[in-house]
């Protein structure tokens, strides 16, 4: 899954914390993004192969060319979306979520982890996970499948609960 808990011992006092992180599935890993590439090139080439020696060639090339370039850039997009990462901090006190965007800007929300709720609601995706504090209501895990959102539900609110 992409998430993982990381969960501390215990303090003196008895006091547990833990680090949720999240980050998007990346299917394509880049040793496959070049074998990719390459391989649309080649049966992309295929085709124009025919075509040596005519003006027809000419006419085709900046076609072939431009389908290779939309792939890369569209994979390099996807590339650039999946340095997206959340940290989820709980401790007896506080709950701070950090977002970190695509290049580098980043986001802080931050309340008393009494509070703090967590939901699964109808919204702009399949079980839609929120976190509230009665005053204001943020998303998490966005990028997740439905099937992980709910794990996590169960497991975020497993973790609420021994915290109180």
């Amino acid at each position: 899954m992409p998430y993982e808990w990381h969960d501390t011992a215990p303090d003196r006092s008895g006091a547990l914390s833990y680090r949720l992180r999240l980050w998007p599935y990346q299917s394509l890993p880049r040793k496959g993004f070049v074998w990719f590439i390459g391989l649309t090139a080649a049966f992309m080439a295929l085709p124009l192969i025919a075509m040596l020696g005519t003006a027809v060639l000419w006419g085709l090339l900046p076609f072939g060319l431009l389908v290779i370039g939309g792939v890369w850039y569209a994979i390099q997009r996807s590339y650039r979306q999946g340095e997206t990462t959340e940290e989820l901090l709980l401790d007896r006190k506080t709950a701070q979520v950090i977002r970190r965007d695509p290049g580098g800007a980043m986001r802080e929300w931050t309340t008393n982890s009494y509070w703090l709720r967590a939901a699964l609601r109808r919204g702009p995706v399949e079980a839609y996970l929120t976190l509230t504090d009665g005053q204001r209501e943020i998303e998490l895990g966005v990028f997740l499948t439905p099937d992980e959102r709910r794990s996590l539900h169960d497991d975020l609110q497993r973790r609420l609960a021994s915290l109180r």
